[in-house]
């Protein structure tokens, strides 16, 4: 109980301790180490922050993003400002490919097209979430098929043996088929876990990446 207790409040206070973060409509549910984020943040931003301000906490292993973003009245776009500030900024965004495409309906963005990249998927998911007027992003980027599952383990197994933050020791596993990588193993923190998936998704032509890594906490 006392463990339980100690993770519920020690999320309260990197909330209230992150100047990213508004808290005043969050409430934290916790059931050893499960943590629920419930309640309402004015911003996009604000909502994925949340959620990264929860897993920097020890001893929390998971974290349901429940929250919801209500705008202020001053920040509301319509779906046509919407849609042509996302779609500008992605034309200045060298991360970004040709063909990239975003729409705007009632603050939600949902982007469309292909990559060879999951870095280039995520890169146009990070441009358009600081836009003033985003609820809620759907990335429906697909990337290009043609990759070999041997050349992405390897690849992927390498970047994890370089990185600082996955340990020697580690007993995190690779498997690919087709496009789809699926990790398994333990990691100590979500830094860890974070560094892994991030690595999986660097690979060329991987289209999807399963977590099944545990965190230990």
């Amino acid at each position: 109980m006392g463990k339980t207790k100690d993770i519920h409040e020690a999320v309260e206070e990197e909330l209230i301790f992150d100047p990213l973060v508004d808290p005043s409509d969050i409430t934290v549910k916790n059931m050893k180490g499960d943590v629920a984020l419930n309640g309402t943040v004015p911003s996009y931003p604000q909502y994925v922050e949340a959620a990264t301000a929860a897993q920097r906490v020890a001893g929390v292993t998971n974290v349901h993003n429940h929250l919801e973003v209500d705008l202020p009245p001053g920040d509301y776009r319509d779906d046509a400002t919407l849609t042509t500030a996302a779609n500008d900024t992605l034309a200045l965004n060298v991360t970004v490919p040709d063909g990239v495409e975003a729409t705007g309906c009632d603050g939600n963005i949902t982007l469309t097209g292909t990559v060879d990249y999951g870095s280039q998927r995520a890169a146009t998911e990070r441009g358009v979430a600081g836009l003033t007027g985003v609820r809620h992003i759907k990335n429906d980027i697909k990337i290009r098929d043609g990759a070999d599952p041997i050349a992405v383990t390897i690849l992927v197994q390498d970047a994890l043996d370089r990185s600082a933050l996955v340990p020697d020791d580690s007993d995190i596993t690779v498997n690919t088929s087709g496009n789809t990588v699926i990790l398994y193993g333990h990691v100590a923190t979500w830094a860890e876990r974070n560094a892994v998936v991030g690595a999986a998704w660097m690979a060329s032509g991987v289209s999807e990446v399963i977590d099944e890594i545990h965190i230990t906490g």
